[in-house]
């Protein structure tokens, strides 16, 4: 029984016609939208840990100056 050259390929999905090297330049392009959308999405969670670190800090303030009257 021969064994088939392609079963890598079939088996990741991957056009035997088509090259590696097309592959590849594939993959590092969804491997930038993938840094992109991780840059973004952490800027959000910062955004929100701030704006949360601030109203916590101004419910501190108002707690402490409720208490000194």
């Amino acid at each position: 029984m021969k064994q088939d050259p392609y079963w890598f390929f079939r088996k990741w999905g991957i056009d035997s016609n088509e090259t590696l090297l097309e592959r590849i330049e594939q993959l590092e392009e969804r491997i930038k939208l993938l840094e992109d959308a991780n840059i973004e999405q952490t800027n959000a969670l910062y955004e929100c840990w701030n704006s949360l670190d601030a109203r916590i800090d101004i419910l501190t303030a108002e707690k402490w100056i409720k208490d000194d009257v």
